[in-house]
């Protein structure tokens, strides 16, 4: 009676640990290397499909590859989602993107519209992001720096505000209306300094020929403008980059500690196991 008590507890069990089992297996599969690659290189793939198809407008062996993709990026997010459970998919936001960008792409199929259809199917190279580790971590360390750019991000509106004002006032007349004709018009001719747009044969010369003390001007918007702000944006980044760096240190450290901690506590019931044997058979 007891063991057969016992092999119904041991036939429960092994009809519950089933299903973890299938999932641990597919869940393995969907992050193997081999797996990820050929992900990666479908996107890449897909990329080639829809650059041809702008050759090739309307072409039917085309199509037809692109809706195959498709249906392979649904497949893998079906097995994802089997291998990794709702909650735990979801709980990551590059699962979710992940998510919105395959069913954007089956969304597609059926708009009426074709430059949203357009729209979508170049948003699936986004799943790039998600897929390569590198450029999601560039990514991640952007959206953590946002808050920090903010503050630098409102200095650069408040020095080219300053600026243009000044350009507006003092150049208006003495080039065309398109450089410093207006408050806009101002802004715009100041973003091509800053990049180094030809500023100096159409913009800076021509006004500091008229107006001697023009360079002023022009040298210490070029120094705070293109030397500092954008230095200080890059700074922030590389920091936050960074430190992105050191916290995917720490949580490798942690996952590997944890996974220690767990190896010794089953090899601890192992050994109590092999004991509570060993005095049953003594």
């Amino acid at each position: 009676m007891r063991l057969t008590n016992m092999e119904h507890r041991e036939n429960n069990n092994h009809a519950v640990q089933e299903p973890d089992s299938l999932r641990a297996r597919i869940r393995q599969w969907v992050e193997d290397k081999r797996f990820q690659t050929f992900i990666i290189g479908l996107i890449l793939f897909n990329g080639v499909i829809i650059v041809a198809e702008t050759y090739f407008v309307g072409n039917r062996s085309l199509q037809m590859i692109d809706r195959i993709i498709v249906w392979v990026f649904v497949l893998e997010l079906v097995l994802k989602l089997a291998g990794f459970g709702y909650k735990r998919y979801f709980r990551d936001g590059w699962n979710i993107f992940d998510f919105l960008i395959v069913v954007g792409s089956l969304a597609f199929y059926s708009t009426p519209f074709v430059s949203m259809m357009r729209l979508l199917r170049v948003l699936r190279l986004l799943r790039m992001i998600p897929a390569i580790p590198a450029l999601r971590k560039i990514v991640d360390a952007l959206m953590k720096a946002v808050p920090a750019l903010t503050g630098v991000l409102g200095m650069t509106m408040l020095i080219f505000t300053i600026y243009a004002i000044i350009g507006t006032t003092y150049f208006s007349e003495v080039l065309p209306a398109e450089f410093f004709g207006s408050f806009h018009a101002s802004l715009f001719t100041l973003m091509q300094v800053v990049t180094f747009e030809s500023w100096a044969s159409q913009v800076a010369r021509p006004v500091i020929h008229e107006i001697p003390w023009a360079w002023l001007y022009f040298v210490s918007f070029i120094i705070i403008g293109a030397l500092v702000i954008l230095n200080l944006v890059v700074a922030v980044i590389l920091s936050y980059l960074g430190q992105e760096e050191e916290d995917l240190h720490s949580q490798q450290m942690e996952r590997l500690f944890k996974e220690n901690e767990e190896l010794k506590q089953e090899m601890q019931e192992m050994k109590q196991l092999l004991l509570d044997q060993l005095k049953r058979n003594g």
